[in-house]
């Protein structure tokens, strides 16, 4: 006759004293139906809920409607997300793990972002070692600060207070994460709460960053006999800077470009020997447009 003891011990008192629990220790303040997707998720995944494996994160859902200037109106709902501990006692419960490395920082880059002058690195390298038959086995994730980090509102390029406060261990927990994914995908392939600040839900359920809604077509030189014709794809104007040159992409654009880079499987560094730039960050708005018109061909 099976066992009717539960492998977790939280989970065999009853759901209205675990709530109780709960709401007054580990989630003070949240809503009775969030810690209710908390035990849920725990009793799913079997999961001790006492251990706090996952967190309750506020996210912007889409609700599929946009504003009259072409943002996503967005509801707050609760999301349960893991967080990167859920990841680490998951490995160590495998036992093939065999340890990470420190965090590995690439140079310190200063930069106005907004109204804050930030000083941030530009990467961080973590290393998870996994023992595979027998053999210690390398597991390396490299993630930049510019395209994890989270702003105060999908309208502006200032860093919330968390990456301001943390530019370092913020991104470090962001490679941590995705290299404990490559060691163990078997695990799971969901985002850290950490890794998922600063992005919403669209319509579909999908992840995503929020660009600029795109009002204003960027059309290339034309004769003065012909009229202008639309790009194939456009991306938001900017002004020209006060010399009168071609403006520097800003970082929509940049994370845009990344996205449509990403999706048809083209490195980035190809990207920029075709358009003579020694990184994405330095692309004009016309050769992003012409990016976007030799992606789409």
């Amino acid at each position: 006759m099976t066992s009717s003891i539960p492998a977790v011990p939280a989970l065999g008192i009853s759901e209205a004293e675990l709530m109780q629990v709960l709401k007054n220790s580990l989630y003070p303040g949240a809503k009775e139906e969030s810690i209710k997707l908390v035990i849920g998720y725990c009793k799913a995944a079997g999961l001790d809920p006492m251990q706090k494996p996952v967190h309750i994160v506020p996210m912007p859902v889409s609700t599929g409607q946009k504003d009259r200037d072409g943002w996503d109106i967005k509801e707050t709902r609760d999301v349960i997300m893991p967080g990167i501990g859920l990841y680490r006692t998951q490995a160590a419960r495998t036992g093939e793990y065999a340890g990470i490395s420190e965090p590995e920082f690439g140079e310190d880059v200063v930069e106005k972002l907004g109204e804050v002058e930030m000083t941030y690195p530009r990467w961080c390298k973590v290393t998870v070692r996994r023992i595979v038959q027998g053999h210690v086995v390398e597991f390396t994730a490299r993630e930049f600060w510019k395209e994890n980090y989270a702003t105060r509102s999908a309208k502006v390029t200032e860093p919330n207070a968390m990456w301001k406060r943390r530019p370092y261990g913020q991104l470090a927990k962001c490679a941590e994460g995705q290299s404990l994914r490559k060691a163990f995908p078997e695990l799971g392939a969901q985002p850290t709460a950490d890794e998922m600040e600063g992005k919403f839900i669209d319509a579909h359920g999908m992840v995503v960053e929020e660009i600029e809604p795109e009002k204003m077509p960027v059309v290339q030189p034309q004769s003065k006999s012909k009229p202008a014709a639309k790009a194939a794809e456009t991306l938001p104007a900017k002004t020209a800077n006060g010399n009168g040159d071609d403006p520097v992409a800003g970082a929509n654009i940049i994370a845009h470009l990344r996205r449509k880079l990403v999706a048809q499987s083209v490195p980035e560094a190809d990207a920029c020997k075709k358009f003579g730039l020694d990184k994405l960050e330095d692309i004009r708005v016309p050769q992003a447009n012409e990016c976007l018109a030799w992606l789409n061909n």
